[in-house]
């Protein structure tokens, strides 16, 4: 029998034992609860981390009560004193004893009062975990009150200004509104208070927090000094707009080159707006004002897709400011996830992401056409930079009032930017039109009739799809996104080849659409996975009979080796294969098939453009074979490109001569091109422009650089 382990007893807490101590075990501990002391402690050290998490609070708590005014003052960065004077409603005498309690609060009542939640406090914690950590006073006067009270806390109760007085508050002269006064922050926690580096890095901060709520309250004037100092560090009047705000908080330089922006979707339930600079201005440092319900939080996934979004207009290391204010359903936002409210969760995450940066890529893609160039010569003797904007150029105009004339622009600088100037199709002859017609009427326009559904939107979710779309992202080419974003569409150059002619700067570049196209509807169809449109059939078709057109057009067409099989046995396999996974095509792709294999709908992907139902059946055959049914992620990506496949136009015979006019151009044929023309001019390229990702797979073969303005000139000055 083995002796009796020894135990220590007197082992101190929290010492790590040795390698050689293992044998030594101690005697389990009982359970206790926490002191309340302890705990009010503890729930202060994760709200107040900092003398500007403070501030925050109070600041907040100052808007919501209707302040039109408030007034800040600091002292040694908040650590010795911060104080915030507002002109609100103020706080009622009755209430002034349970103030600084912990969850006591006139804005939530119960817990589903969460879900419809609109102000900024709603916890009734912030005063509380001030006043277990700092001494707290604070002086209010009502509407109603004859005089205003003042009242110290400490440890959440009220407490005595001087040993031996009474706790209650006291009248005092004051005006309408609260003052609340911090002092001695961290007093009671040595360790956090040593911590902080130096007041003046706070006092950054708490400008920096101020400045951000400065720039987003219109209609409330904010200042900020320092104790002891007669200037004020910010000012705002509450008249200001938030162009002036920010230009008195962040400069003239972000001011003069900011533009507004909005974005709206009634079915993900969001309303955005803002300022973001243009491609003029950028800084090593992207500068982020973001507010959710006029909350100021911080959200990585928003930061990364605008710095993105603005990678293909501003040079490597550069990056913008913008100041975004984003309004969403209440009920589809929860503010309960963070003890100082820094982060929020909400609904639909990556689809609202998408629709902002998409507005403000379109707003950067418009206002690239007066974007400012600095050229510079090295060679000796040359003449000083010239500074000419695309604008200008384009107009020719110059300010003749200026002081310092402008030198005449070189002619390999002239850029053409106005897309009405001349295009390909102005420069042909109208023969091919009919008699009687104009040019611009005798495209046949779409017969569709679009319809809006009241179907919520299903948020993605899936983890392989969201790894597909990251694999978009990180096969971005940033140059070429940047063309395709900026381009001027020159005209189709060959139908049956599928090339386009397109300006990107002093550049003209020949594309292959059918492939830009491809990749552009894959990219789509990743965007809007789970949310398609649905292009329905009346009456719906026998998708039997649609497999089988396709079956039997691939054995006719085939080699006597590669078609030599059964089109019965190939349809009956292919049509088992999607009645029985109708169900995950109907949610996921819209594609909607009968118990009875009857298509009623396909997917939709772009409004405004219908892809040729010629190529149906072959889309429809294709989904047994080429899409991947046994692996979510290659099912998703396969059945993507097939899809993406049948979007792309079809390739159409050239135009016929001259000699041949239009009574050999078969009358459908002539239709369909004339809807393709279109289509790659008027819907799909100016869609290029807004939302594609141009990846890295498209510079080979999907762009060929054929001209340079400046490689030309210097051939024309040999010659």
């Amino acid at each position: 029998m083995s002796e009796p382990m020894d135990v220590d007893p007197e082992t101190p807490r929290g010492v790590k034992r040795k390698a050689n101590d293992l044998s030594v075990v101690t005697a389990p501990r009982r359970i206790q609860a926490l002191d309340q002391d302890v705990t009010n402690k503890i729930a202060a050290g994760e709200i107040i981390v900092a003398p500007v998490h403070a501030l925050k609070e109070l600041i907040e708590n100052a808007v919501d009560a209707g302040s039109t005014s408030l007034e800040v003052l600091v002292k040694e960065g908040g650590l010795k004193l911060l104080q915030i004077t507002d002109n609100g409603h103020g706080i009622n005498k009755d209430d002034l004893p349970i103030l600084c309690e912990r969850f006591t609060t006139s804005k939530l009542k119960a817990f589903e009062d969460l879900m419809s939640i609109s102000t900024y406090g709603f916890r009734g914690e912030a005063l509380a975990s001030i006043s277990h950590i700092a001494h707290l006073s604070v002086t209010t006067k009502t509407k109603d009150s004859t005089c205003a009270y003042r009242a110290r806390y400490e440890g959440g109760r009220l407490a005595p200004a001087k040993p031996g007085q009474s706790a209650d508050p006291k009248p005092v002269a004051g005006r309408q509104g609260t003052q609340i006064t911090v002092e001695d922050l961290f007093y009671n926690v040595p360790t956090r208070r040593r911590a902080f580096r130096s007041a003046s890095e706070e006092y950054n901060k708490i400008l920096d927090m101020v400045g951000r709520y400065a720039v987003h309250c219109d209609g409330v004037a904010f200042s900020c000094k320092k104790h002891g100092e007669a200037g004020t560090t910010i000012s705002t009047q509450s008249a200001s707009s938030t162009v002036d705000r920010i230009r008195q908080i962040y400069g003239g330089t972000v001011a003069n080159e900011v533009i507004e922006f909005k974005s709206a979707n009634e079915q993900w339930g969001f309303k955005a707006n803002g300022w973001t600079t243009n491609a003029n201005y950028h800084v090593k440092k992207t500068t982020l004002l973001l507010f959710i319900n006029h909350r100021s939080v911080e959200s990585t996934n928003i930061r990364k897709a605008i710095e993105s979004t603005y990678s293909t207009f501003l040079p490597k290391g550069g990056h913008p400011f913008t100041y975004l204010t984003l309004e969403i359903d209440p009920q589809r936002v929860d503010v309960n996830v963070h003890p100082t409210k820094r982060e929020v969760n909400f609904l639909n995450e990556d689809e609202i992401i998408d629709a902002i940066c998409n507005t403000i890529r379109i707003k950067l893609a418009n206002v690239d056409t007066s974007r400012t160039f600095t050229t510079q010569t090295l060679l000796p003797g040359a003449r000083p930079p010239l500074m000419t904007s695309h604008s200008e150029i384009a107009s020719g105009s110059t300010n003749q009032t200026s002081a310092t004339p402008k030198s005449k622009p070189y002619e390999n600088s002239l850029v053409r930017t106005d897309a009405k100037l001349r295009t390909i199709t102005s420069m042909l002859s109208p023969a091919t039109t009919a008699p009687g017609k104009d040019s611009t009427t005798s495209v046949r326009q779409e017969d569709n009739e679009y319809e809006t559904s009241d179907r919520e939107l299903v948020p993605c979710r899936l983890l392989s799809v969201k790894e597909l779309r990251a694999e978009v992202r990180d096969a971005m080419h940033n140059e070429l996104t940047e063309i395709f974003a900026g381009h001027t569409f020159v005209g189709i150059v060959d139908e049956r080849r599928r090339l386009v002619a397109i300006q990107g700067g002093v550049k003209l570049f020949l594309v292959d659409y059918g492939m830009v196209s491809n990749e552009y509807f894959y990219q789509v169809g990743l965007t809007h996975f789970g949310n398609f449109g649905a292009i329905r059939f009346d009456p719906p078709l026998n998708l039997k009979d649609v497999l089988t057109i396709a079956a039997e057009h691939r054995k006719a067409t085939s080699d006597n080796d590669v078609g030599d099989f059964d089109p019965n046995e190939v349809v009956q396999l292919v049509l088992a294969q999607l009645i029985e996974r109708r169900e995950m095509l109907h949610e996921y792709f819209s594609l909607e098939i009968s118990e009875d294999g009857v298509l009623i709908s396909i997917p939709l992907l772009l409004k405004g453009y219908t892809p040729s139902l010629a190529k149906l059946p072959n889309f429809l055959l294709r989904l047994g074979p080429h899409v991947s049914w046994t692996d979510e992620k290659e099912c998703f990506a396969t059945f993507l490109r097939e899809l993406a496949s049948f979007y792309v136009p079809e390739q159409l015979p050239p135009s016929p001569g001259p000699e041949d006019l239009e009574e050999r151009l078969d009358v459908e044929l002539k239709n369909r091109r004339e809807t393709i023309r279109r289509a790659v001019e008027h819907v799909l390229f100016p869609a290029f422009r807004a939302r594609l990702i141009a990846t890295k797979s498209l510079m080979k073969g999907g762009i060929l650089e054929v001209a340079n303005l400046k490689g030309l000139y210097r051939v024309f000055e040999r010659c």
